[in-house]
């Protein structure tokens, strides 16, 4: 399989792995900088150069994209998806969980559980729109923020408003959700690859934190999920398209509830915690559509 790797660091702990993965099974692998693919659009076919020559022939392309470069990111891997490479994300599925109230929409209608989430727009409608959620604490996300960045929790009513206020100042695109006081600060990551959690972990915020992200001090373990919260990330993951995909639950009175999907989950983490091979589990299951892809009808 020629396989290409879509990350703007080949030196992270994430890309490297999916590398060695990928060597280590016979594979032939490339990582590429999206921002320096470039491309040609035209009725008679689809072209992409990078550093001055041309990319052609890959079999599969496995997105590693950052937030940051979701736009661009997006376009080069539709550009691959058109000429003919197959990707485990595609680039709409990507777009649908980086946006975090389309994919709140998107799970809520698939009736996977979720903490009650409100959305406006207009600072005279902040006193209703609260109303319309509940009694405080509550947690105010931003749109497109990544791992914890613009999660604020305010513990009373007019810390809420004031949050609010603050980011409609900004015209900053955000949600407000209830709190889930019952998870006291822990969540599951669930990785799902081809419709299957290969791999799990419990995440612990630090103390005086209620953010549980590695990225701010948290800790991780392995962990046994249940049969319940098993089927709810896999849906997730489903109604969002993706076949790898970072779950985010939380434990709660009334079952398994879905912080966030996350399209490019890390690895780093997940390995460290459970000690299994995730890059490997990625690889395989890129290789075996591949290979599915290829094969005569």
């Amino acid at each position: 399989m020629k396989l290409a790797i879509l990350s703007r660091n080949a030196t992270l702990y994430s890309t490297q792995r999916l590398v060695e993965a990928a060597r280590g099974r016979g594979h032939s692998v490339r990582v590429l900088d999206p921002l320096r693919c470039y491309l040609r659009i035209a009725p008679d076919g689809f072209q992409m150069h990078y550093r001055g020559r041309e990319l052609a022939d890959y079999d599969a392309v496995i997105p590693r994209i950052g937030a940051s470069v979701t736009f661009y990111g997006t376009a080069v891997l539709r550009q691959f998806e058109m000429m003919g490479s197959y990707t485990p994300n595609s680039s709409d599925a990507i777009l649908r969980a980086r946006d975090k109230l389309r994919a709140h929409q998107l799970l809520a209608k698939a009736g996977i559980g979720l903490p009650a989430t409100v959305f406006g727009d207009n600072p005279d409608d902040i006193a209703d729109l609260l109303r319309m959620l509940g009694p405080p604490p509550h947690v105010i996300k931003l749109n497109e923020g990544t791992q914890g960045n613009g999660v604020i929790l305010a513990e009373r009513l007019s810390a809420s408003r004031s949050v609010i206020e603050a980011f409609s100042g900004l015209y900053a695109n955000f949600l407000v959700q209830e709190f889930i006081g019952e998870a006291k600060g822990a969540d599951l990551r669930c990785f799902v690859v081809g419709g299957k959690v290969v791999a799990a972990m419990r995440r612990k915020a630090k103390k005086g934190e209620f953010r549980s992200n590695l990225h701010r001090g948290g800790s991780a373990s392995a962990v046994s999920l249940s049969q319940d919260e098993t089927e709810t990330a896999v849906r997730a993951a489903k109604a969002m398209g993706l076949n790898v995909a970072g779950v985010d639950l939380i434990r709660s009175r009334r079952g398994p509830l879905v912080l966030e999907v996350n399209s490019s989950p890390g690895l780093e983490g997940i390995e460290g915690a459970t000690g299994l091979d995730v890059a490997g589990a990625i690889i395989d299951y890129v290789a075996y559509r591949v290979k599915r892809q290829k094969a005569p009808r």
